[in-house]
């Protein structure tokens, strides 16, 4: 079983939405997937027409894989399974940081996975603190999500320094670039100059489009609902290019 985690320290990226239409296309690549929703906001839960559990469940969630079991639900698509987020897991900070080996207990988790899926796929909510730190140690790569602008621009940069400081692999983290407008002189001159200096950057690039932004209404992958479009094309070969660093 793989980990993959969606992650940025910066919000509006589009994070989940990767997340969403990554977990579709694995899936839809024969890979048994979960796909948990960390980020207490619930929206790939919501995209998928999951709903949380009624009951706040979130100071079990570290205790043992047979609680992940429970909150398991079947999504509308096959080989796809969804954690759905609740509202508790804004205290995941909190509640790791009064547990022992805190940084090592998602991982230890998601192992009780590996006998019924090939690819976890995680969610994450945009900060830094506990449960990211958890989750650069259980993921196997870190799919980073950068709009080709200044801000993003540093915050990549503080990421990097972040793993250098801890001592975290550089080479889990697989930067690409999102809600690209090629139109723009600065998306372009910016990504020119982070493929020179980070050379690790996918090829892969997701356009800004409001097919992605239709998500919402849809409640689904682009795939679903704008399946010839661009965007849609575009996270089928991002899928394409992730799974062969799986």
């Amino acid at each position: 079983m793989k980990t993959l985690a969606i992650y940025s320290m910066k919000g509006g990226v589009g994070k989940t939405a990767t997340s969403v239409n990554l977990a579709y296309w694995a899936a839809q690549s024969g890979m048994k997937t979960l796909l948990i929703d960390l980020d207490p906001q619930g929206a790939s839960s919501f995209y998928f027409r999951i709903k949380p559990a009624k009951k706040n469940w979130g100071k079990r969630f570290f205790k043992a894989y047979e609680n992940l079991l429970k909150q398991i639900k079947a999504s509308d698509y096959e080989n796809l399974d969804i954690i759905p987020a609740h509202l508790s897991f804004r205290n995941f900070d909190v509640i790791l940081d009064g547990l022992n080996k805190r940084k090592s207990r998602l991982q230890k988790i998601l192992k009780g996975m590996k006998k019924e899926y090939d690819l976890v796929i995680l969610d994450c909510p945009p900060s830094i603190g506990h449960l990211s730190e958890s989750v650069f140690i259980a993921s196997d790569q870190l799919l980073v999500p950068v709009i080709p602008t200044t801000l993003s621009e540093r915050t990549y940069a503080q990421l990097l320094d972040f793993f250098k400081q801890e001592g975290y692999p550089k080479k889990k983290i697989l930067p690409f670039f999102s809600l690209v407008q090629n139109q723009k002189s600065m998306h372009k001159n910016t990504q020119e100059n982070l493929r020179q200096s980070h050379p690790n950057f996918l090829q892969t690039v997701i356009p800004f489009s409001a097919d992605v932004e239709n998500m919402g209404e849809h409640r689904a992958p682009v795939d679903q609902f704008a399946r010839n479009k661009p965007a849609n094309t575009a996270y089928r070969e991002l899928w394409q290019e992730v799974s062969r660093y799986l």
